[in-house]
């Protein structure tokens, strides 16, 4: 791809948008960036697009300008159904997204990590293993910097680890990863998506360019992520805590076991740092990711005896009278609750905040069996109490502070109280961590 004296539009300005505009303009190509806010709100972002010959549309989207360009790349906060988009595909108009304009340009092994859930944390320790392993890595994608600034770096890396959100994948037509690992299915997004399955069809998108000489990691736990695994045609590597496989990665007896074309790696697991029944599925494809494009095995598990939690994902932040409190404000849908129900009992649940549209009745199981107290706060809890409330001991809080409180005062020594909103913040925060820095001062105000 050439983008030279090309007419190139760029939708949306967030920093996605930006860097794609920075590069397209640097090619020589003819960019105009488009944003629905205004030149005022817009400050940053075009103090950065200062120095580069870029024309601005903002306040509006002008269809006459979608619809005259060579090429359009959306941002990934840009919905689908946006009418001038719409416009311009119905008139032929060529529409790619940042991850696939970037694809364009990379000529390095890729490793895609995909799912509702534990994307950040697995793309974070794979990074960390090839590094450890010696590789010049590009660590990226939905978290850290757009993979268009690899292209744009100049830098040569030996591997690419990328986070890629289904947001990412709606506008892809060519990018294929060398290895692309899809962790989870759970209802997320369901206010961007028409449905459930459109969701889901959009992740599924990271395997569409895929070869038999490629890799899907896959969960073999999970029936929705196994059902639609089994019609690709990259040679599918799945990984199970359930299941001991002949080809592919598992749990059993506190061992993580990698098996591949007959060779095999033991891995223990009781000095791991990271805990947690989520986090054995993180490490196994990870693990499987890194080994599959050549990684060592003893380097590959010295980084994962090494890793922490990230922040925000199930973070221990302390004991007071013989409870212990965790924060895991990540955990925006159902799917990432239900993992972290799993790693305790004797649980006291801090749930709700901005409801997303999906069920909570996956939860119920888990909060029968181990939820002792339910607090519920935000938007989301009287949606909540009606799904969930009747299955255990449960209560409203006016407030995050006052669910701590609350907290404090009814869970018993050896208990556990556990923030994990299923939610997202919006409704009372700027984002979810300022509601997990709330909830870690109002444990420390104990």
């Amino acid at each position: 791809m050439n983008p030279f004296g090309s007419k190139i539009l760029v939708v949306g300005l967030a920093k996605t948008g930006v860097a794609c505009a920075r590069f397209l303009a640097a090619k020589g190509a003819h960019v105009t960036v488009t944003d629905m806010r205004s030149e005022k709100e817009l400050t940053e972002p075009l103090t950065e697009l200062g120095h580069f010959n870029v024309s601005r549309e903002l306040g509006r989207h002008d269809e006459a300008t979608f619809l005259s360009s060579d090429l359009i790349v959306v941002s990934p906060g840009v919905p689908m159904d946006l009418p001038p988009l719409i416009a311009a595909q119905r008139a032929g108009v060529e529409i790619i997204s940042e991850i696939e304009l970037a694809s364009r340009f990379i000529d390095v092994p890729l490793a895609a990590i995909t799912g509702t859930n534990g994307k950040t944390t697995t793309t974070t320790i794979l990074g960390a293993i090839f590094k450890h392993n010696g590789y010049h890595t590009f660590v990226g994608g939905n978290i850290g910097n757009p993979l268009i600034e690899l292209a744009e770096s100049h830098q040569i890396f030996d591997q690419v680890v990328a986070e890629i959100s289904s947001f990412q994948l709606e506008w892809i037509t060519s990018f294929r990863p060398t290895v692309a690992a899809l962790l989870n299915l759970s209802e997320d997004h369901l206010d961007r998506y028409p449905d459930y399955q459109a969701y889901i069809n959009a992740k599924l998108r990271i395997f569409e360019n895929q070869t038999e000489d490629d890799f899907a990691v896959v969960n073999r736990d999970d029936p929705l992520v196994w059902q639609h695994a089994r019609n690709l045609k990259a040679t599918l590597f799945p990984f199970s805590r359930k299941i001991e496989l002949d080809e592919g990665i598992f749990y059993k007896d506190s061992v993580i076991t990698y098996r591949h074309n007959g060779h095999e790696e033991c891995f223990p697991t009781a000095a791991i740092r990271l805990q947690g029944v989520h986090n054995q599925e993180n490490i196994m494809a990870a693990t499987a990711c890194a080994l599959l494009l050549g990684c060592r095995p003893d380097e590959t598990y010295e980084t994962i005896l090494c890793f922490e939690a990230l922040h925000h994902r199930m973070e221990f932040v302390r004991e007071v009278n013989g409870v212990r409190y965790f924060e895991d404000s990540k955990a925006t849908n159902v799917g990432s609750v239900e993992k972290a129900i799993e790693s305790f009992t004797d649980i006291t649940l801090i749930a709700g905040g901005k409801d997303k549209g999906g069920s909570y009745a996956p939860l119920a199981p888990l909060v029968q069996e181990r939820v002792r107290h339910l607090i519920l706060i935000g938007e989301a809890a009287g949606r909540m109490e009606e799904e969930l409330g009747s299955l255990t001991d449960t209560r409203r809080a006016a407030s995050l502070e006052d669910a701590v409180r609350m907290a404090a005062e009814i869970t018993t020594t050896g208990g556990t109280v556990l923030m994990s909103p299923a939610c997202s913040s919006f409704d009372m925060f700027r984002d979810y961590e300022e509601r997990a820095q709330r909830f870690i001062a109002a444990v420390k105000a104990l």
